[in-house]
């Protein structure tokens, strides 16, 4: 081959190749020239972050619920979120002595000192508005929450055992061992009663059941309802209940001698009164005629008169109206001790009270006041 022809064909070759990197150079580079011309989209501007509004504050719960409650149950009211360091407490009515504990942000407990009223209706209030019960977070609820339960009755063993305590009964009560709580104070306790005084007369001791409401915790009760001036009625509802609370936290006991008068109606009839299980006073008496007779039995005394005007039916079926009836202690209805002028006494002559001389009246009288016990047989 001549060297002419071999030497063109190598130039013609290496044209080639030099256009063909020529071209793939600018293809590269129209490639990052689109790349670099290709707009990019605008970044999204960060999004605004607002806080959650806080939780409103509600009452979720509160305990206890219902009626029949026991005096010794706990009170707590539980909240829908935190609450505030400082936040006003909820209230009681009727006030119960202790102070609100927070066992948890959310959960409130009334501690108390003392039990809640036997018989009672007690009210929870949870202040709203703005000066009231505030979340963390500063929610307020826009109306006070209002709840009620019914704190079941007394039992009457341990009304006589507290009656007993405060010296209103013949017997003593002595428990077995302390309270576990104050809040049981209202609970029966395990305990023994005595006697106060030895040798007190059969017809009062017989009238004693532990655990039954009879005449004698009925007379003790009317009692202690004069004493606290209350309703003289022998019913142990709330505010007696309330009022042996307070006497027994404060050591209140009974101001009087525990007094009791016996009737016979043995000939010669006679009135003898009893004072701390001693006999204090006897006295002729006339009780009422067969038409008109005293009714036998034991009652309280209710109603006290200094002097009083007497109306009434004769057993002939003529009225009666007798003015200055002094010394007058009302015990059974229409019946009452009382003096009245006689020629004699000791047999019946009334139309149906216990009659004394005037002045033995007097005497009997401020031995006998509201709720003293009158046997009559």
């Amino acid at each position: 081959m001549a060297p002419g022809k071999h030497s063109r064909r190598h130039e013609r070759t290496g044209a080639r190749l030099w256009l063909m990197v020529g071209a793939i150079a600018v293809a590269v580079a129209a490639v990052a020239v689109g790349v670099a011309l290709i707009p990019h989209p605008p970044s999204a501007p960060a999004a605004a972050t607002t806080a959650a509004p806080p939780a409103p504050l509600t009452v979720v719960s509160t305990a206890p619920v219902g009626s029949n409650v026991d005096s010794g149950a706990t009170i707590s009211v539980e909240f829908s979120t935190d609450l505030a360091t400082g936040s006003p407490m909820p209230t009681l009515s009727p006030a119960v002595a202790g102070r609100w504990a927070v066992l948890s942000p959310t959960l409130l407990q009334y501690q108390a000192s003392a039990p809640l009223v036997p018989g009672s209706v007690e009210t929870i209030t949870v202040p709203g508005g703005n000066d009231g019960a505030a979340g963390a977070r500063g929610q307020r609820m826009a109306n006070p929450f209002t709840t009620s339960f019914t704190v079941a009755q007394g039992s009457t063993l341990r009304l006589q055992q507290m009656l007993a305590e405060l010296g209103y009964l013949p017997v003593n009560f002595t428990a077995a061992a302390p309270l576990t709580a104050p809040t049981q104070e209202g609970t029966p306790q395990i305990g023994t009663f005595t006697w106060r005084w030895a040798n007190e007369p059969a017809s009062l001791t017989s009238l004693w059941t532990p655990g039954s409401y009879n005449v004698i915790t009925k007379g003790a009760v009317m009692n202690f309802e004069s004493q606290h001036n209350l309703t003289v009625d022998g019913l142990a509802g709330p505010g007696v209940w309330s009022a042996l609370l307070a006497a027994l936290a404060n050591g209140q006991g009974n101001a009087l001698p525990y007094g009791y008068v016996y009737v016979n109606k043995a000939l010669p009839e006679s009135v003898t009164v009893y004072q701390n299980g001693v006999q204090a006073y006897e006295t002729v008496a006339n009780t009422g005629v067969d038409a008109a007779p005293t009714a036998d039995g034991t009652f309280p005394v209710y109603a006290r008169y200094t002097v009083t005007t007497m109306s009434g039916t004769n057993p002939d079926g003529s009225k009666y109206v007798d003015p200055g009836i002094r010394w007058v202690s009302y015990f059974n209805g229409g019946d009452a001790l009382h003096g009245f002028p006689r020629g004699s006494y000791g047999f019946p002559q009334s139309d149906g009270c216990v009659e004394m001389p005037i002045s033995n009246a007097a005497v009997v009288f401020p031995l006998t006041p509201l709720g003293t016990l009158v046997t009559v047989s």
